[in-house]
C-alpha cells in the first residue's frame, strides 16, 4: 500500500493528478508541467517532498560514523552548513546520494532520497556496529516543502523573522515560519533557480502550506509537481537516483570526483583510487539532440557505425531550450565534450552531440 504525505488531500482539492512515486501518492502536475516549469525559473513554485527520508544521526561519535560512510570530508562542514555526498555500497557502486546538515557538534541531519529510506537506514546501523552513535529515523514524522524561483525568498521572508538575506548557499538555520516553531530553514533545492527547503512537523504541513500560497500569490506562485521537478533538475545537470546513479555507477563515473575526497578513510576508498589512478572507461555526460526528438531512459547511444557505446540515464524536451536533452553514461573516447554521438529512438539513429552541463 503506498503511503500518502500529510498534504495528501491538499494536492487531491488542488486538482493534482497523483501518481505512485518511491512508495508516496505524490502530485505529478497540476496545471502542466512547462506551466509550472517557467513558473520556478522565471517567479515562484512551491513543491511537497515529504517523501524525502530525514534521519537524525547524534553522540560523540555521530561524526566519525558519517565520515567513514560517505564520499565528501565532513572535517569542512561546519554548524549551520549542509553538505552534499554519498554512500558508497563497498562495491564501487552508490547507495544513495545524500544531504548532510550539521546541526551541532554531536549532532546531524541526514536527508536521503525516497526510494532509498529503508536501505540507507540498514546501511547505517551495519556500519554504525563499530561506532555506537544514535540514530533516529524520523522520515515518517517530518514534512518537507521547497519553495524554488527567484521570488521564493520574498514569498518565505514574510512568514519569518529569520533574515534570509544572511542565509548563504547550502546553509540552514532554525526559526519559526508561519508561526510555527522550530522550523529548519534551508538554503538548499534540486531546480536550480535558487529557494528554500523547510522541514516541520507533520501537524503543520497545511498551515505552512496554505500560508506560502497566500505569501506568494502577488508573485506568481503556484505549487509544483514531480514532473516539473524533473524537467528543472534535468537542465542543471542534477543527477537523480535509480536514473543517473545507482549501485552499479562509481561517484567518479557519476562525475561526482568533487564530493569525493580521499584526504580521510571511507568505504570503498581503495577502490576508488584506484579507479582514479587508471581512469574511467565510462562517464556520465549531459547530451543535446541535433534534431527534433526526445530521449528517454534506456535508449542505447551509438556511434556513426551503431555501435552502442552507453545508455540515456535520463532525458526530456527542455522547456527553456526547446531542444531534446539528456545525460548518459557513454564509453571513453566518446565522452569528450563536443564529440557527436546518436541516440537509438525506434531503431533510428538521431544525432546528437556532448555538451557541457548546466544545459541552462
Amino acid at each position: 500500500m503506498t503511503k500518502r504525505t500529510a498534504l495528501f488531500d491538499k494536492h487531491v482539492s488542488l486538482g493534482a493528478k497523483m501518481v505512485p512515486f518511491a512508495g508516496f501518492d505524490m502530485p505529478v502536475q497540476y496545471s502542466g508541467v512547462t506551466e509550472e516549469h517557467f513558473a520556478v525559473r522565471e517567479k515562484v513554485g512551491i513543491f511537497d517532498v515529504s517523501h524525502m527520508g530525514q534521519i537524525f544521526v547524534e553522540g560523540p561519535t555521530a561524526k566519525d560514523l558519517l565520515q567513514y560512510v560517505t564520499t565528501n570530508n565532513l572535517d569542512t562542514l561546519e554548524t549551520g552548513k549542509a553538505q552534499y555526498t554519498c554512500l558508497p555500497n563497498g562495491n564501487g557502486g552508490i547507495v544513495d546520494d545524500l544531504i548532510i546538515y550539521k546541526m551541532a557538534d554531536e549532532k546531524y541531519f541526514v536527508v536521503v532520497n525516497a526510494s532509498n529510506i529503508e536501505k540507507d537506514w540498514n546501511h547505517l546501523v551495519k556500519h554504525n556496529g563499530r561506532f555506537g552513535a544514535k540514530l533516529t529515523n524520523a522520515s515518517d514524522d517530518m514534512s518537507l516543502i521547497a519553495v524554488q524561483g527567484p521570488k521564493a525568498a520574498e514569498t518565505l521572508q514574510k512568514l519569518t523573522d529569520t533574515n534570509l538575506a544572511d542565509l548563504p548557499y547550502y546553509h540552514f538555520t532554525e526559526g519559526t515560519v508561519a508561526g510555527v516553531q522550530d522550523v529548519i530553514i534551508s538554503n538548499t533545492g534540486y531546480t536550480g533557480s535558487g529557494g528554500f527547503e523547510i522541514y516541520f512537523r507533520n501537524g503543520d504541513a497545511v498551515k505552512i502550506w496554505e500560508s506560502l500560497t497566500e505569501a506568494g500569490e502577488e508573485f506568481g506562485l503556484i505549487p509544483c509537481g514531480l514532473a516539473s521537478r524533473d524537467t528543472l533538475r534535468l537542465e542543471k545537470g542534477f543527477c537523480l537516483y535509480g536514473n543517473d546513479i545507482d549501485d552499479t555507477t562509481s561517484p567518479l563515473e557519476a562525475g561526482l570526483g568533487w564530493i569525493t575526497k580521499f584526504d580521510k578513510d571511507f568505504v570503498d576508498k581503495e577502490r576508488l583510487a584506484k579507479q582514479k589512478e587508471e581512469g574511467i572507461t565510462k562517464k556520465l555526460v549531459g547530451f543535446e539532440m541535433q534534431e527534433r526528438a526526445i530521449p528517454r531512459h534506456d535508449y542505447p547511444v551509438v556511434d556513426a557505425e551503431g555501435n552502442v557505446i552507453g545508455r540515456v540515464t535520463s532525458g526530456t524536451m527542455s522547456p527553456m531550450k526547446s531542444t531534446g536533452i539528456g545525460l548518459a553514461y557513454v564509453d571513453k573516447p566518446h565522452y569528450k565534450t563536443g564529440t557527436d554521438i546518436y541516440i537509438q529512438i525506434r531503431n533510428k539513429n538521431i544525432p546528437a552531440k556532448v555538451v557541457k552541463t548546466p544545459f541552462v
